[in-house]
This record gives C-alpha cells, sequence and structure tokens, in this order.
C-alpha cells in the first residue's frame, strides 16, 4: 500500500515580530494532540435543519450581528479572506468499495489531489507559500508527532507537527457506521484538510497560543471555533468541486446528516452542536469563499 508518508516537522520559522512568534508557538504545540474528526453516533439520526448558511455572495455566518470574542479571536484578519471565492474545481473522483481498502486508499487519494490542487492554487493568487500536505493512509497502528493512532473515537486527524494528513482506511468505514455515500468521506477528508489550510495560512498557530494560556472553558470554546471553521472550509471545497462531483441536493444532504452525527454528543464540547455543525458546513458550500468561515469573529451562540 503506497502510505505517501514523509515525516518532516516544520522549519523555516521566522526570526522576527509577531511572525516570528507564532513560529515559536506552532512549533512549541506542534506535538499537541492532533484536531480529529470525531466518530459517529450511530444511535442519533434526527435531522437538523440549518440556521443559517443559505444563499450566495460573501459574508460571515454571523451577519451584521456578529460579535469580535475578544482575548478568544487569535485572529482578526488573514490573507486567506482577501481574494474572494475558491473558484470553480475540477475534480474526478473514483468509484468507492467501502469494503475493499484499496478502493477507500485509491479515492483519498484522488480527493486528496484535488484538495492539493484547489488550495494550491488559491494560496497563490492570494501571494501565500503553500506546501501539500504528508497523507499517511494506515490499515495498522503506527505512531505520529501527535500521538498513537488508532486511538479511541479517532479515525483521522491532522497532525501540525509533520503536516500530515491521517486517515485509517478502515477505521473512517467503521466510524461512519458503514456509510455507503462516498461524499460522506470527501467530506471527511476536506474537513481534515480544513485543518492544514488553518496551519498553511498561520491560524493553527495563532489558535494554539490563544488556547495555551486559556481556562477549560475558553479552551473549549476556542476549540469549537477551530473545528467549525474546518467544517466551513471543507463546506467550501465541497462547494467549489460540487459540480464535476455529480453532488446534488441528495448529496448535499447525506453530508449535512454526516456532519450532524460527528458532532458534539456528550464527548466534551469541542466540536460544537449538531445544528452548528450543519450551519458552518452549509454556510462554506454556499458561500465558497474562505472569507465566509471566520468562525473568530461570530457570536458565541454561532459556535455552541
Amino acid at each position: 500500500m503506497g502510505l505517501g508518508v514523509s515525516l518532516c516537522l516544520v522549519a523555516g520559522l521566522a526570526a522576527m515580530g509577531f511572525t516570528g512568534f507564532l513560529a515559536i508557538s506552532e512549533l512549541l504545540h506542534a506535538a499537541d494532540p492532533a484536531w480529529s474528526h470525531p466518530v459517529a453516533d450511530q444511535e442519533h439520526t434526527a435531522p437538523v435543519t440549518p440556521s443559517n448558511g443559505t444563499g450566495s455572495g460573501s459574508g460571515t455566518a454571523g451577519g451584521e450581528g456578529a460579535t469580535t470574542v475578544g482575548r478568544s479571536a487569535p485572529l482578526d484578519d488573514s490573507p486567506l479572506y482577501r481574494i474572494g471565492e475558491l473558484g470553480e474545481v475540477t475534480c474526478t473522483a473514483p468509484e468507492l468499495d467501502k469494503d475493499d481498502t484499496e478502493s477507500v486508499e485509491t479515492f483519498a487519494h484522488a480527493i486528496a489531489d484535488c484538495l492539493d490542487q484547489a488550495w494550491g492554487d488559491y494560496f497563490a493568487s492570494a501571494g501565500l507559500e503553500f506546501s501539500s500536505p504528508n497523507r499517511v493512509y494506515w490499515t495498522a497502528a503506527g505512531h505520529s508527532p501527535c500521538g498513537a493512532f488508532p486511538s479511541e473515537g479517532t479515525a483521522a486527524f491532522y497532525c501540525g507537527a509533520n503536516q500530515g494528513l491521517y486517515l485509517g482506511l478502515e477505521d473512517i468505514v467503521a466510524a461512519s457506521a458503514d456509510n455507503e455515500n462516498p461524499e460522506a468521506y470527501t467530506f471527511l477528508i476536506s474537513h481534515e484538510y480544513g485543518h492544514h489550510v488553518q496551519g498553511q495560512s498561520r491560524i493553527l498557530a495563532q489558535f494554539h497560543s490563544a488556547r495555551a494560556g486559556a481556562e477549560q472553558e475558553e479552551a473549549d470554546e476556542l476549540s469549537r471555533r477551530n473545528e467549525l471553521q474546518a467544517n466551513c472550509l471543507g463546506g467550501v471545497f465541497l462547494g467549489a468541486a460540487r459540480d464535476s462531483l455529480g453532488y446534488g441536493p441528495a448529496e448535499r444532504r447525506n453530508i449535512l446528516d454526516d456532519v450532524e452525527l460527528r458532532s458534539d454528543r456528550g464527548r466534551g464540547r469541542t466540536h460544537g452542536s449538531a445544528e452548528n455543525g450543519r450551519m458552518w458546513t452549509a454556510h462554506g458550500m454556499d458561500r465558497v469563499d474562505p472569507a465566509s468561515c471566520d468562525t473568530w469573529n461570530v457570536d458565541e451562540d454561532l459556535v455552541r
């Protein structure tokens, strides 16, 4: 199995000013536990209608009533937000046989290839440096700079220490309740890739810096803002690639139902409610603009 594993630590730390501070912070927190895509709750199936995230145009889900959350907002502005929509993505995905690990791996590589191209082009347009994540697709237990895998409740995760996109080829299927719909796995991959986008744009470094000195309640809120932004960035990709992937209303519903199953439910308040998870994902799909994913400067009700 071609794992595409290349474990390398982030280098090239800036030496001066705020950028240097963030780079040092990122290094110190590089081996923090990865922000993972949680296991679906197989017993919860009731749909939740998004309270926002429909229509077109730009702007955040909070609208005019959004409020900056003071010290909880690690990012007030980012070059990632300044150039508009991601643009249409031409993406080809093979048929998926969830019971065949080779098929799952081939599918995961194809979606990751699309994500590399889409976000690489976007960062280039924004004048930002970008490198694709290392792909680690596992079928056996192993160890990353962010800890051992698999671990309970974790079928996929992003590790900033080596810019690693980690997916358990069998675990993601089991964690998805043997979901037959390929779009659910496309979202899972695009969500974890959203964390790489955060890392490449320095959002993760600022998040780690803010979270390091926070009390538990505030730390959990920051984690929810971080995870919900990854949902939204995953949605941005899905919206941009929707036509080429052939995702219509039925696939959209499947994606949002899967998002709901992976939201906070008795395991700690770190990923956001089912309603907000659906809302931010739908918002990204509808707006197709990373600027609409600024979860750091919206009212707390939108990130519960």
